[in-house]
C-alpha cells in the first residue's frame, strides 16, 4: 500500500517544518529526518534545501510533490469507492446553498453527483447565508453551502472552494475612464449592492473596514435582491458592483462586463460546507467527499 515515507515527505513539504510534520504524524522529529533521508538515498537526490534558516523544496522535491499530489488523490478515490461498497447510497438529501453558490458553483457538482448516484434524490434550496444557517438549526436541511464570515456556534464549517470578489461594470459604462482606480475614487462611483444578510455584502463590508473605509461612505445607487438582477442592471446603466468572479465568468468572456482593479484591494473568501455539530448525515458526508474529490 502507500509508502509511509512518501506520507512523511508530503507532510514536510506542506508544512516546511520537520517538527510540525512530526507532530501531525505523531512520530519523533528524528524519525521524520530518517524517512526523508531514506527517500533521498532511494532517488539519489536532495529533496529539501536545509542550508537556509527555513527549509525549502529543491527542484527534485517539487517534482516529487507534484507526483505525491496525484498519488494521494488516487488513494482518496480508491478509499471513497471501496467505502461505498459498505454503505447505503440511496435516499433523499436536502441541501441549502447561498445564492451565488446555488446559481454559479454547485450545479455542475450536483450534475456529476446525480450521474454517479442516480438513486439519491436531491432537493436544493437557495437563500442567503443567514437563512441557510437557520434552516440547518431548524433541521429543515441536512447540509448547507455558505459564503461570508458568519459563524453559528451550533454549526460546523469546513472549506469547499476559494472565491474572489471583483468590481465590475459594463464596458459601455460612460463613467469608465480607466481600468485601475484608487480607493478614494471608488467612493465616488454609483454602486449596486445586495440585500442585508448576503455573504457577498458581508465580506465586502468586512474588507472595507480593514482599509479604513466605512460602507456608509460608499455611493450606494440601489439595493437589489439577486446577482442576476444586479448584472442585468449593470448591462444597461452607468453603475458598478462587487460580485463573485464565479458569477461573471461568462459575462467577462462575452465582453458584457469588465473588471476594474482597485489599488491594494484583494477580496478573497472561502465557500464552506456547513452542517449541525457532530457527524454529518451519511448522504451529506458522501456528497462532501464527492465534491471535494471533484474540485
Amino acid at each position: 500500500m502507500l509508502d509511509f515515507r512518501l506520507k512523511v515527505f508530503y507532510t514536510v513539504a506542506q508544512t516546511l517544518n520537520f517538527n510540525r510534520a512530526a507532530e501531525q504524524l505523531s512520530i519523533s522529529q528524528p524519525a521524520v529526518t530518517k524517512h526523508i533521508k531514506e527517500l533521498e538515498q532511494q532517488y539519489n537526490t536532495t529533496l529539501f534545501d536545509r542550508a537556509k534558516k527555513r527549509i525549502v523544496l529543491t527542484r527534485s522535491g517539487e517534482v516529487l510533490l507534484q507526483h505525491a499530489h496525484l498519488i494521494f488523490e488516487q488513494y482518496q478515490k480508491l478509499d471513497f469507492d471501496l467505502n461505498l461498497l459498505q454503505n447505503k447510497t440511496d435516499g433523499e438529501l436536502h441541501i441549502g446553498a447561498s445564492t451565488t453558490i446555488a446559481q454559479y458553483v454547485i450545479p455542475s457538482y450536483l450534475a456529476h453527483f446525480q450521474q454517479r448516484f442516480p438513486e439519491i434524490k436531491i432537493e436544493l434550496t437557495m437563500a442567503n447565508s443567514l437563512v441557510i444557517e437557520q434552516m440547518l438549526v431548524d433541521k429543515k436541511i441536512e447540509l448547507g453551502l455558505v459564503e461570508g464570515t458568519t459563524h453559528n456556534t451550533d454549526l460546523k464549517y469546513s472549506p469547499f472552494v476559494k472565491d474572489e470578489i471583483v468590481l465590475v461594470c459594463s464596458p459601455k459604462n460612460r463613467l469608465l475612464k480607466k481600468r485601475t482606480i484608487t480607493a478614494k475614487e471608488l467612493l465616488k462611483l454609483p454602486l449596486l449592492t445586495r440585500e442585508s444578510g448576503s455573504g457577498t455584502s458581508d465580506i465586502i463590508e468586512e474588507y472595507l473596514q480593514t482599509t479604513g473605509v466605512s460602507s456608509k461612505q460608499l455611493n450606494i445607487h440601489i439595493q437589489l435582491g439577486s446577482t442576476e438582477s444586479i448584472k442585468n442592471y449593470l448591462f444597461c446603466s452607468d453603475t458598478f458592483a462587487f460580485l463573485s468572479v464565479y458569477s461573471v465568468q461568462q459575462d467577462l468572456t462575452d465582453d458584457r462586463l469588465c473588471i476594474i482593479d482597485v489599488d491594494g484591494m484583494d477580496i478573497t473568501r472561502t465557500f464552506s460546507f456547513v452542517h449541525r455539530q457532530g457527524q454529518p448525515s451519511p448522504l451529506s458526508k458522501l456528497f462532501i467527499r464527492f465534491a471535494s474529490l471533484k474540485r
